[in-house]
């Protein structure tokens, strides 16, 4: 049979290029010997989970610790899942979380010199070289409908042998030339497949850089490399597309593992030397008793909008997820508490070879620390984001005044004093913390532990007498001296060394005060809170408390 013949009858394409030429147009990167290229690869179809941040993040984290590039390509082969908007999606997300790429697909770079990224737009590269596969016998057309193909596999299926398009099973394998071109001219569909010549009889030892030596089973399934559409599919494009944007390092699922035979014998036949290949381990979650993989209908978890809408600070959500790609991160970042993550060395040879286990608390626990950390004007930036994208338009309101907001913030979460506040684990929580410093969401109680005539006595009191120049000394100094009119010792040594003389202390003198003023029995500094407020908001409140 004329080879090349057939390959230019089904490959008529007059503008692709000799394949010679595509080893010119994407050369060699200029790279220290060690520095990674890596890619982040999704199909546009708009959801982008946990498991994608967490390959991303290793992805990233190779590339950028070893002084290499990280890209993204978009792997659109199928055009029914494509959502419009998905590539923009994905980009946002991953920035939200701090994972930004250097070249490719929307992304303005001066290193975009690799692309097109989108793979339908690579089409004409595809065909060059499923041609040249053609002209070589390594590819031939496959004609079978699907009618025929579901047969096929009901048959194999009934007598127990692997399922598939291989050997005796392979039907078009071995036509003749007459009855190809006869069917080409009576325009019967066709696929383009692979002539696989593995074998299962034969083992492959390979090298993953995270599970170290495999052995896996030759192919020898004539897989479709070119779908009826003119349209490569996933396991060719991906071989060709990794060759000419010359990835060294491909971070992926377990389960393409049982694909890893078919890309090993696709980059043999292409001549290329294949990427290292890396193959991640499910996240999991405890269940129970039991441990299974994070599931996108039981676990609403794993969608990456939870944690936006939830509000979790994004450098904890990546900071969490470094302790389970690296088992040593947690050491590190004990030793280094205020140290950037991206300091670490980071090591694919040290992530886990068997299921990383996601805990939302040991999550929880991280965000607290992380959040406690910031100043009150970066608490305020990273709230602000969470409002203006999910709070309430009372929340929106209240932020439009940062100033008032951070004056806020610094009490509420104890910047400059002893203690720093460490149980905000995400921003819906902060936001809520602050509706108290505002009328239109301030919603008191008044859960009083004492009678009415008790707690009137002390608000009017000290409503006769509050100033707002009162620094914390005189301020406090005022409320001991309400004590004695209700009956309630006035310090604290007096009431401990004969509790049964007195109603009540001091202390809860200034509780009374706080219910009214925020609410709430236990607050930050009440006469912090009362300067905040003004004295005009602060001893209405007070009136209000009135019972």
């Amino acid at each position: 049979m004329d080879l090349k013949k057939l390959a230019s009858a089904l490959i008529p394409d007059a503008d692709i290029l000799p394949i010679d030429e595509y080893e010119k147009i994407y050369p060699e990167r200029e790279r220290a010997p060690k520095a990674e290229v890596t890619r982040l690869a999704p199909s546009p179809t708009g959801f982008i989970h946990l498991g994608n941040l967490y390959s991303a993040l290793a992805d990233e984290r190779s590339a950028h610790t070893t002084g290499g590039i990280f890209y993204l390509r978009i792997e659109d082969t199928d055009e029914k899942r494509k959502v419009d908007g998905a590539v923009e999606s994905v980009i946002r997300s991953l920035k939200y979380f701090g994972i930004n790429f250097d070249e490719g697909a929307e992304i303005d770079s001066p290193l975009n010199k690799y692309g097109p990224y989108y793979q339908r737009q690579r089409a004409k590269i595809y065909r060059a070289f499923v041609k040249d596969l053609i002209e070589r016998g390594y590819a031939y057309p496959c004609f079978c409908s699907e009618d025929e193909l579901n047969a096929v596999r009901e048959e194999q299926s009934a007598n127990k042998d692997t399922t598939g398009y291989y050997g005796k099973w392979a039907k078009c394998r071995n036509l003749g030339e007459d009855e190809i071109y006869k069917k080409l001219a009576a325009g019967v569909p066709y696929v383009i497949r692979l002539k696989s010549q593995g074998s299962i009889e034969n083992k492959i030892a390979f090298r993953d850089a995270i599970k170290g030596e495999v052995t896996v089973t030759e192919n020898e399934q004539d897989v479709v490399i070119l779908k009826s559409d003119g349209i490569p599919t996933y396991h060719f494009a991906h071989a060709i597309d990794d060759h000419f944007m010359r990835t060294t390092l491909v971070i992926r699922g377990e389960e393409w593992l049982s694909s890893l035979p078919v890309h090993l014998e696709l980059h043999k036949v292409l001549g290329f030397k294949p990427p290292r290949y890396a193959h991640t381990s499910s996240l999991m979650k405890m269940d129970g008793e039991t441990k299974r993989k994070l599931s996108k209908r039981k676990d609403p978890e794993l969608s990456l909008d939870y944690y936006r809408k939830a509000g979790y600070y994004p450098v904890a959500v990546v900071k969490y997820l470094m302790t389970l790609l690296n088992s040593d991160f947690e050491e590190w970042a004990l030793k280094n508490p205020d140290g950037d993550y991206r300091t670490f060395k980071f090591r694919i040879d040290k992530m886990s070879r068997s299921g990383a286990l996601f805990d939302l608390d040991k999550l929880n626990d991280v965000s607290k620390t992380e959040i406690s950390k910031l100043s009150a004007e970066e608490c305020y930036e990273f709230l602000n984001g969470w409002v203006r994208e999910f709070g309430t338009e009372k929340d929106k309101s209240h932020f439009d005044d940062r100033e008032y907001i951070i004056e806020v913030l610094a009490l509420i979460m104890g910047i400059g004093g002893k203690k720093r506040r460490k149980d905000i684990e995400r921003a819906e929580q902060g936001v809520r913390l602050l509706d108290y410093f505002f009328d239109d969401t301030f919603s008191p109680e008044y859960c009083y532990r004492f009678d009415k005539n008790t707690v009137n006595t002390v608000l009017n009191e000290f409503i006769k007498v509050y100033e707002p120049s009162d620094d914390n000394s005189a301020w406090f100094a005022k409320v001991k001296k309400i004590a004695p009119l209700v009956g309630f010792a006035s310090e604290m040594s007096e009431y401990k060394a004969n509790p049964s003389a007195y109603g009540g202390n001091v202390s809860d003198v200034a509780e009374i005060l706080r219910i009214a003023v925020t609410g709430m029995p236990n607050s930050p500094d009440l006469c912090t809170i009362m300067r905040i407020l003004g004295k005009e908001r602060s001893v209405s409140r007070l009136k209000a408390g009135l019972r």
